[in-house]
């Protein structure tokens, strides 16, 4: 069963595009300078800010450009637990992947 509250890749990668357009503005750089500085076309760029595509590598030029790389060490890092059930949890979920 699908969860309805859960965002689709869809959504995310728009939602992404979003912050980064919104980044940009506030740092006062235009798509042809962030595009330039991150040393992709800026029919990629723009392509990104409308639809969300872009090459992980470009995406990680733009993030440099725009001050945030730091933001990527998060991303898949390993998580903490709050509780020993949730270590149970995990451990079982790995069983049946296997």
């Amino acid at each position: 069963m699908i969860d309805i509250n859960q965002k689709m890749p869809k959504d995310i990668v728009l939602e992404i595009a979003q912050r980064v357009k919104k980044r940009r503005k506030e740092l006062g750089f235009t798509q042809v300078q962030v595009a330039e500085r991150a040393g992709m076309s800026l029919a990629s760029y723009k392509r990104f800010e409308q639809k969300g595509l872009i090459a992980l590598q470009s995406l990680v030029s733009v993030s440099f450009v725009l001050g945030c790389s730091n933001d990527f060490d998060e991303l898949f890092a390993k998580r903490g637990y709050r509780s020993i059930d949730e270590v149970i949890a995990e451990r079982k979920a790995q069983r049946r992947v296997r």
